[in-house]
């Protein structure tokens, strides 16, 4: 059975199929609607107001109708509410392509504004040197219409001044929101012990790479370790200790998998992984044994007994990538190739067949 997140991620992407032509009527239709309430000028209240107009979301308007009656002007709580609960689950790339959407709206929407502001501006001007032509040939109810129409040229150049700082201010809005939200991504896909990749990362660093690998005769590089004894390192140290050990070993893994494109995961517990895109066996192979030597040189101290020395060494399983084959496969032969280490003794790398 699909999870939640995985159904709604899909029924977005379902969702948002419409040409150019109408998404553009809905985005002015969306811009309009939220003109009228209280609620910041971001994606996230575009996303709720954008569904609303589109009427792809009976169950969202019928909310969002509801506290337009009983609050009149919308809250940012009470967008932020609306789309918890009735649009939650929209995959990445849609999010990510409703804000590069928004901040083109937005980008036009200042570059009009600028371009009022520059009319009315020239506009004024025309109307002040007419103003003095007329006051020489001594016109004074003529000279009077366009002294007010000057006024109003500038009461029009102020209100594009000000609309002009309105839209420069959300647009600084909606990149620190994109800040948030990448920095968000990266929190999802990090283990917060190690520092590393989590098991999702690497999925989904993993689903990438295959995804993309449609070139012949590219391989790719995947290295499984294990901390050998690490149970017995619990048992007799506790678990904090085990944590450190964790801790220690996720700073090796950044300090020495440093080749631009390689990716260090937490694979689960005291497992971790190395992918190597554009990598061979020989080259994996060379940093795996890298990697096992680093860790058996590390000396930790327990931090509450500092005379208590602790030294660690991994078991190590390398496989190449076979062209075609599916991640699950090639993860499997790289955690065949790592039983063999364990089997043979540990702290060696195997590789896989």
């Amino acid at each position: 059975m699909e999870s939640f997140q995985g159904v709604a991620g899909k029924r977005h992407q379902m969702l948002y199929t419409e040409p150019k032509e109408k998404s553009a009527e809905w985005l002015r239709a969306a811009l309009a609607e939220m003109a009228r309430h209280d609620a910041a000028f971001h994606p996230v209240t575009y996303t709720v107001f954008y569904e609303h107009v589109a009427g792809m979301n009976a169950r969202l308007s019928d909310a969002l109708l509801h506290f337009c009656e009983t609050e009149g002007r919308l809250s940012d709580a009470t967008v932020q509410r609306l789309y918890r609960e009735h649009i939650a689950g929209v995959d990445d790339k849609t999010m990510d392509r409703i804000s590069r959407d928004f901040q083109q709206v937005m980008a036009g929407m200042a570059e009009t504004v600028r371009r009022t502001g520059d009319r009315a501006g020239a506009f004024g001007a025309q109307l002040h040197g007419l103003t003095t032509a007329l006051q020489a040939e001594g016109s004074p109810v003529l000279q009077q219409h366009v002294e007010q129409a000057l006024r109003h040229s500038q009461d029009m150049q102020h209100s594009a001044a000000a609309l002009q700082a309105q839209v420069d201010a959300s647009e600084r809005e909606i990149e620190r929101l994109r800040a948030d939200l990448q920095r968000a991504r990266e929190e999802v896909f990090l283990d917060s012990l190690t520092r590393v990749l989590n098991r999702k990362g690497l999925d989904h660093q993993l689903d990438r790479l295959l995804h993309q690998s449609k070139v012949p005769n590219v391989s790719h590089g995947l290295v499984m370790l294990d901390i050998d004894h690490f149970k017995h390192i619990n048992d007799q140290h506790g678990h904090l200790v085990g944590d450190q050990v964790l801790a220690a070993m996720g700073e090796m893994l950044r300090l020495t998998v440093t080749d631009p494109g390689y990716v260090v995961a937490r694979y689960g517990g005291e497992e971790f992984a190395i992918l190597l895109p554009h990598a061979t066996l020989e080259r994996t192979a060379q940093l795996a044994e890298r990697v096992r030597n680093q860790t058996k040189a590390m000396k930790l101290r327990k931090r509450n007994a500092p005379d208590v020395v602790l030294s660690i060494t991994v078991s190590a399983g390398a496989a190449l990538w076979r062209g075609q084959e599916s991640a699950n496969d090639w993860l499997g032969r790289a955690d065949a190739a790592l039983y063999q280490s364990k089997q043979g003794g540990r702290d060696r790398v195997s590789l896989a067949a």
